[in-house]
């Protein structure tokens, strides 16, 4: 049966709501698992067209709210200096190759591709086994700015409460709220862009107070039933 076309939309900055399961059994990724992936999300990130709202990597499975930019999102030099910074100073990349490079990097298959492909490879390699670790073909849903887009966000951060593994979730750093809390989103590498207009005049810093706020509340974090 052949595959079903994935809604997507290429023309327009579109964020999207991603969830990828293992195929093994168990729960495989541990610290070092984890912190590779989250490696991986970061660089690949820095490469695409892909603005990471948030994330949380699990034991056995993953979440990341991404924004993909459509093809014009930079122009030439931006382009040339992401392609350089990512595949090294020495690689040469033709103009005539730009706009196939462009659709690749606002591409939300291509980039989950390039993550998993990759960590598998490693994974393999680390494990001394061959085959698959993902179970197919990750999930995704198109998300509304606003209301959707904030709890969308808590939802994710929220997931290691849900879990039991940790008591506040800015404990557990393979989470965007844990990123933030612990290292004060080093190089500005999450988008603060919690999906509400009426934020736009604080600071980033200022924003960060109120998701966390907003994602105690969500969640009844530290209430006793």
């Amino acid at each position: 049966m052949p595959r079903s076309a994935r809604l997507t939309d290429s023309e327009n900055p579109t964020i999207y709501h991603v969830m990828s399961r293992t195929a093994l059994d168990g729960f495989p990724m541990g610290a070092s698992e984890k912190d590779y992936l989250l490696n991986l999300i970061q660089a690949f990130s820095s490469l695409y067209f892909a603005e990471i709202l948030g994330f949380t990597i699990l034991d056995n499975h993953f979440h990341i709210a991404v924004k993909m930019h459509p093809a014009d999102y930079v122009n030439d030099d931006e382009l040339m200096k992401r392609l350089k910074n990512f595949y090294g100073k020495d690689r040469e990349f033709l103009q005539s190759d730009f706009p196939a490079i462009r659709k690749k990097l606002s591409d939300l298959s291509s980039f989950m591709k390039d993550i998993k492909q990759n960590f598998t490879r490693w994974y393999n390699k680390c494990h001394n086994r061959h085959g698959f670790f993902w179970g197919g073909r990750f999930k995704s849903v198109i998300v509304e700015k606003g209301e959707t887009l904030i709890n969308l966000l808590a939802y994710i951060d929220l997931n290691s409460i849900r879990a039991g593994i940790v008591e506040k979730p800015e404990e557990y750093r393979w989470s965007s709220i844990g990123y933030h809390a612990q290292t004060g989103n080093r190089n500005n590498w999450l988008s603060t862009d919690f999906g509400l207009d009426e934020w736009g005049d604080f600071t980033d810093k200022e924003k960060i107070v109120l998701y966390r706020q907003f994602v105690y509340e969500v969640g009844a974090v530290g209430e006793k039933g």
